[in-house]
């Protein structure tokens, strides 16, 4: 579609009575916030960005957005702000900090939080935006950096009915998949019951084929057969953690860029904390947790979660 035909949508949903959500500040630009924001502009949204890092503004700069030196700055005159950051710590001091997005934002804004937090973070958050007359869904994403580069992005929503279908709007920018898992902090719940499955299953994919490899199989023929067969997950046929299964696979460039290992055990931590606090036994995600917390201690931590094949194996 073309950014003409885009911006005439714009118009008309504008003119009958829907809010107009064109003007996007987006917040936290790292390997996955910087694919988004990039989906956004093209897609004819107009962003202005903001992040500690200051070579990531660069990049979104020439990409077409106009660059932020805070949050605050990124958000006063948005209809929409975006935030996409690591850690609860960092989503508090992204809204409520003194250059923060609540400090500058107009009333009706529409604050969607796709960050991976505790959901008590994020009825927090809307709680404090209600006070000004703000809005907030969290809309945490699945799919890896691969996922966020070509727009095909899921994204589990929390939010009101109405506020859900303003963010969709936007969001199919970014995604393929918009669903509306329920009020605010659902989408948070959706995605620590996903990433905990997902951290067992990568273990249980490495220990596979580790075992495959030593009794003499070719990796790539024994992911040939998993990937027809019963053992089949998106570990293995999607993310393969064995180097040289998939070429597209953070294994086979050395681990590098996809989803950290500290990012993983930070989830893992998430999931377990809300385990304990509803009651629910987890006995193998409670594992998961123990097992990347340990390669993080060797040195892991900044490498792709993938890499607890070679941690298994006992390669640093």
């Amino acid at each position: 579609m073309s950014t003409l035909l885009l911006f005439s949508r714009s118009f008309f949903l504008a003119s009958n009575g829907r809010r107009q959500l064109s003007n996007v500040g987006f917040i936290g630009l790292g390997n996955m916030g910087g694919h988004m924001a990039k989906n956004l502009i093209k897609k004819g949204y107009k962003l202005t960005v903001f992040d500690v890092n200051g070579a990531a503004v660069s990049s979104l700069v020439e990409a077409g957005a106009n660059g932020a030196n805070s949050a605050a700055e990124a958000s006063e005159n948005a209809d929409v702000v975006i935030s996409m950051l690591p850690s609860n710590q960092h989503v508090l001091d992204c809204y409520f900090g003194e250059k923060g997005v609540l400090s500058s934002v107009k009333k009706d804004v529409l604050l969607v939080d796709s960050s991976t937090i505790d959901p008590s973070i994020s009825e927090q958050v809307s709680t404090a935006a209600k006070k000004i007359g703000a809005r907030f869904v969290d809309a945490p994403v699945s799919g890896g950096v691969n996922a966020a580069s070509a727009a095909t992005l899921t994204l589990m929503v929390g939010g009101s009915k109405t506020d859900f279908e303003d963010a969709e709007r936007v969001l199919v920018a970014v995604g393929s998949r918009v669903i509306h898992c329920g009020k605010v902090g659902a989408g948070q719940a959706t995605k620590l019951c996903n990433n905990m499955l997902l951290g067992i299953s990568m273990i249980g994919t490495a220990e596979a084929f580790i075992l495959g490899e030593r009794l003499g199989l070719d990796p790539k023929i024994l992911a040939s057969v998993i990937n027809t067969s019963s053992g089949r997950c998106w570990s293995s046929e999607l993310y393969n953690p064995v180097p040289g299964v998939l070429d597209n696979a953070p294994s086979t460039n050395g681990y590098q860029g996809g989803f950290g290992t500290a990012l993983m055990t930070k989830d893992l931590g998430l999931a377990q904390a809300a385990a304990s606090r509803t009651e629910t036994p987890s006995p193998l995600g409670s594992i998961a947790y123990q097992i990347y917390r340990t390669a993080m201690g060797h040195g892991h931590s900044k490498l792709d979660f993938s890499v607890v094949y070679q941690f298994l194996k006992g390669k640093q």
